[in-house]
């Protein structure tokens, strides 16, 4: 064994012993945070609790309101000022869904998130590594609406950061589950009313115009792609049977694996909501969500390392290909991993409830999650440490990271 790598496994001693000496504290942020569920761009106790928590850290440079007025960054740094000096991030999400709180996880998003950038300057302290590094942690609200991430990208939030981390609760242990790319769209169509029994001739029905635009969706799916998704509801209908509306409104979410196919599914979804309203005489309004939510683009270094890291905790990845096949949610981390390469692994934390549900609220809650939340934040500090310490890692991180942008630009000009 070299001194490098003797080195290397004293340093992930270090951040596995500081993570499991900070533990009562993270556990009463994460309670905190769990406690007072908050809503996207809402999220100001949550953001102020972790303000706090890295304002009271030691060593820590807070930004309470960086970019975004519930965005928050805090930096520490170490081997002064180089321009060799070497980017970490980690994120904390902590926004909740409606009425059924943080079914999601977000607060032990956060604890993950601080916990590891804890545990890794705590390795970094004092040490003689011949790297100048940095740790960042940001911040970033509203996964689960517009997509805070993306709008700190818009921002330049991520500017600087060479490499950046998270983990999702889940109900397994996987380095990587897919991700797809979302577009949210709603659409509009506005007709004429009149009474819909004694001259219904004067009208102009907007709800058929709905029904056929619903219709169109559905025969559609016939010849889309088996790995691409189209699914909504009409929020609006009309008023009152003996009206015939002049107003309806729908709401779809287009999904496809990677974001260079959802142009293509847009564009037949378009010519379903818009030959509705021809056939019907209405007028339309497609109105698209400000953010586009983007697959993740994967860097299977990144997967390789943490799950090294990761085992030798005695995480138990899955294996099972339904799970790591089956296409699922969107986040706006994908977007992320096409500014700077990433990861976000899943973590068991103790239950077998599914998210968004009323019974992962109470698991992300239950301190039983503990354990696992702050074994899964040691893995992705340690996976930092290997880049760190070993310069080859990181120069296959940012070759692969290269070559799979490359790849999607190529797939997005048709090439």
């Amino acid at each position: 064994m070299t001194d490098n790598e003797e080195r290397l496994i004293e340093l992930k001693d270090r951040v596995c012993r500081s993570i499991d000496e900070a533990r009562e504290k993270l556990h009463r942020l994460s309670q905190d945070i769990w406690s007072c569920p908050e809503l996207a761009y809402q999220e100001t106790e949550a953001h102020d609790r972790l303000v706090a928590f890295f304002t009271h850290e030691h060593g820590w440079t807070v930004d309470s309101h960086f970019k975004l007025e519930t965005a928050f960054r805090a930096t520490w740094r170490t081997g002064g000022d180089s321009e060799g000096t070497m980017n970490v991030g980690f994120l904390c999400e902590y926004d909740a869904l409606p009425g059924i709180g943080h079914a999601c996880g977000h607060n032990l998003i956060a604890e993950v998130g601080a916990a590891a950038a804890v545990g890794l300057k705590a390795a970094l302290e004092g040490a003689q590594e011949g790297v100048p590094v940095q740790v960042t942690v940001l911040g970033t609200p509203a996964e689960e609406d517009v997509g805070g991430k993306i709008d700190l990208l818009k921002e330049g939030a991520f500017k600087g950061i060479d490499v950046v981390f998270m983990a999702h609760p889940s109900k397994e242990d996987a380095t990587y589950l897919p991700c797809v790319a979302e577009h949210d769209v709603t659409i509009k169509y506005h007709g004429k009313t009149a009474h819909a029994s004694s001259y219904p001739w004067r009208g102009v029905n907007a709800l058929d115009a709905a029904v056929l635009c619903y219709n169109n969706l559905s025969v559609l799916r016939q010849q889309m792609r088996p790995d691409w998704r189209v699914h909504g509801i009409i929020k609006h209908g009309g008023l009152k049977p003996n009206i015939i509306p002049d107003y309806t409104e729908l709401e779809y979410y287009l999904r496809t694996p990677t974001r260079a196919e959802l142009p293509v599914l847009k564009e037949k979804a378009e010519r379903c909501f818009r030959s509705a309203a021809v056939a019907t005489g209405c007028t339309v309004e497609v109105e698209y969500a400000r953010n586009q939510l983007d697959n993740i683009l994967r860097v299977a270094e990144l997967e390789r390392l943490f799950e090294r890291n990761g085992k030798t905790l005695g995480m138990d990845f899955t294996t099972d290909e339904d799970v790591l096949r089956n296409e699922s949610g969107s986040t706006d981390f994908g977007n992320v991993t096409f500014a700077v390469p990433g990861i976000h692994p899943y973590f068991y934390i103790g239950s077998n409830a599914l998210n968004h549900t009323p019974e992962y609220t109470v698991a992300a809650g239950d301190e039983k999650a503990q354990f696992f939340t702050l074994r899964t934040a040691k893995a992705l500090a340690m996976t930092a440490l290997d880049l760190l310490l070993q310069p080859e890692a990181m120069q296959r991180v940012m070759q692969e990271f290269t070559e799979a942008k490359l790849k999607d630009d190529k797939m997005s000009n048709g090439v």
